[in-house]
């Protein structure tokens, strides 16, 4: 499997970690370390050289209860990290859901758009079609960042959330985009319970039986800390490292964190035992 984009056709048949890169002072796990962009360029590079094979730049918090940031902002964190991120031999994917923000990354050689709203807001889905290659994350989220948390879902939230981005990724082709530019996120947090989010990694086979790209992102999600009792969220990096281990086991392909080396080191024992069920 591969995954087109802007500048890389991405090779799936060994999972792939994203490295996060938020460029934002209120980001839930790291706000504030790397929001200069001195500082978020020389943490790109630490990812590339810890083993990061896509990296992630964002430049609003998503927590819940997050509130909007104004598009000129964003534009003024994101765009000048993008412009020297793309110099480092990686894919370079846009955590963002506005259209502008995706117009200006893109311009700028930015690979992947990675949208939290998958493309529901105006004009996005437009942006993504008019581009030729790029890859685009599509991700399932319940209500919006401000109120996601408060009523999160009910029923079989396995069932929902496929539904919902098998339409998402059906009406993007309609624009013409290729299948094989198109990636899904279950949104684990985002709007779930724990039992809900505990559901979607037992069940993400049936995700990945749809034959797009699965992302997954649990990196120091709250309810690892529920389960684990780790209540500080950069406290959670080996559970992290362990719900990155079981998406990939469950069919993901691409695992979106931030600690990125111990991550792959983990990755590493697994693909070799991997390699020794080859007949």
């Amino acid at each position: 499997m591969l995954w087109q984009t802007s500048r890389f056709a991405i090779d799936l048949a060994r999972p792939q970690v994203m490295g996060i890169v938020n460029v934002t002072p209120d980001s839930f796990s790291d706000g504030g370390q790397h929001a200069s962009t001195a500082a978020a360029l020389r943490h790109c590079e630490q990812l590339v050289r810890d083993g990061a094979r896509i990296l992630d730049i964002g430049g609003e918090s998503t927590r819940p209860g997050s509130p909007a940031v104004p598009l000129a902002e964003e534009l003024a964190r994101v765009v000048p990290v993008v412009q020297g991120a793309v110099s480092l031999g990686v894919p370079v994917s846009v955590d963002t859901y506005k259209p502008e923000v995706m117009q200006a990354v893109l311009d700028l050689g930015a690979d992947i758009v990675n949208d939290v709203w998958a493309l529901r807001q105006p004009g996005a889905a437009a942006v993504v079609a008019s581009h030729p290659l790029c890859g685009v994350c599509l991700m399932h989220m319940h209500r919006d960042p401000q109120t996601m948390q408060v009523a999160p879902m009910a029923g079989d939230v396995v069932a929902q959330v496929l539904s919902f981005l098998a339409q998402a990724a059906d009406g993007l082709q309609a624009l013409g985009v290729a299948p094989g530019r198109i990636a899904l996120d279950p949104g684990i947090g985002f709007g779930k319970t724990v039992e809900q989010n505990f559901a979607l990694l037992a069940r993400q086979q049936e995700l990945a039986a749809t034959g797009y790209a699965v992302l997954a992102g649990w990196s120091r999600k709250s309810s690892l800390g529920a389960v684990t009792g780790l209540a500080v969220a950069g406290e959670r990096m080996l559970p992290s490292v362990a719900a990155a281990l079981l998406a990939v086991v469950n069919g993901a392909r691409i695992v979106r964190v931030h600690d990125v080396a111990e991550t792959v080191t983990a990755l590493a024992v697994w693909q070799a035992m991997e390699q020794q069920r080859q007949p």
